[in-house]
Order: C-alpha cells, then structure tokens, then sequence
C-alpha cells in the first residue's frame, strides 16, 4: 500500500454547490476512512481547495476511489494533483513504504 497526497483545487463559483454536496462528500469519506483509505483530510483555510490523504495500492486504485467523490460527480473540483507520498517520520510513518 502507497500514501497518496491528493490536492483538490475548487473554483470560486462552485461554493454554493459545494455547501450543496458536502454532507455527502464527508460521508464518503467518512466511509474510506472506516474501511482504511483516507488518512486524513481537510479545506484549506482559503476554501480554494483540499488536501487529502490517501492510502491505496496504486494510482489506478486511487483514481477509481476519487471518481466515486460526490464532489466530483457535482463537479465541484476544478484541478486535482495527486502524489505518491513517503511519510518516513512522524505520526504518519507506520504508513510509509518500506
């Protein structure tokens, strides 16, 4: 399993339906969480956009997980960056590739 960190980018004309959609997308989440695939995610503070962490075997996994967003079937997101991500120290490193 890989970390993935995975930035979404939110255009300012899509707060309304992003406040719309967002009790959906956290229970989305909320599930990966559960079944452990989110480590941990949040808006930045400027609500242009998200950072997001993700633990997936692959990034063909980690597309298909995205895809089922409800932010992104709303279209919402405008620009997602994802990176294979090797968190070596901190509370995170159990996570990292060894």
């Amino acid at each position: 399993m890989s970390v993935f960190a995975v930035e979404y980018v939110y255009g300012a004309e899509s707060a309304a339906d992003r406040d719309e959609h967002r009790p959906a997308h956290r229970e989305w989440l909320n599930e990966l969480v559960s079944r452990g695939n989110v480590l941990a995610s949040g808006p930045f503070v400027d609500n242009a956009g998200a950072l997001l962490l993700f633990v997936a075997d692959n990034e063909a996994e980690l597309n298909d997980l995205l895809k089922q967003d409800p932010f992104a079937a709303a279209g919402v997101i405008s620009a997602v960056k994802t990176t294979q991500w090797n968190p070596v120290i901190g509370v995170l490193a159990e996570h990292a590739d060894r």
